[in-house]
């Protein structure tokens, strides 16, 4: 496979992740906060996993033009979670500017309702993304798909 087409894979992959991720942190909302008793249409899952595969695949294509020479487990966390902080605010404008809440909220209140969290969500994202990917390549390093020996020198 050509290296242009793995890393399309890879950002297409990236938008997956934090689709599901942002669909979980959905389901949690609704099932712990907004409707504990399960009587409401569940509509957060899909509603958060939207922005979720926008902001994985924005969040990948930026990481493919500034860091494509280093492995993805190879980047520091401070500036993994600075890209992802870039890409939330980019997903707060882009909701604040196409008019998202308007009739609810005047522009000052609802910018700060829409960019804060999703900022937070992208850099959370970010962090998150590198901490699997690096227990995966750590994973991959060990005998047996994962499995610790006493050969390894530690206790099994």
């Amino acid at each position: 496979m050509t290296s242009w087409l793995r890393r399309l894979r890879g950002v297409f992959g990236m938008g997956l992740t934090w689709a599901v991720g942002w669909a979980v942190v959905g389901g949690a909302i609704m099932e712990g906060i907004v409707d504990p008793h399960g009587r409401l249409l569940d509509m957060w899952p899909q509603t958060l996993a939207i922005p979720g595969f926008l902001g994985g695949l924005t969040f990948g294509t930026l990481l493919w033009l500034a860091e494509g020479r280093r492995r993805f487990e190879e980047l520091s966390v401070p500036r993994l979670t600075g890209w992802g902080a870039l890409v939330g605010l980019l997903l707060g404008v882009l909701a604040v500017t196409t008019g998202m809440g308007r009739e609810v909220l005047p522009f000052w209140s609802r910018a700060f309702v829409l960019v804060t969290p999703l900022t937070l969500s992208g850099a959370l994202s970010a962090s998150a993304t590198l901490a699997v990917a690096r227990v995966a390549a750590r994973r991959e390093r060990l005998p047996f798909g994962g499995l610790r020996t006493i050969a390894d020198g530690e206790p099994a």
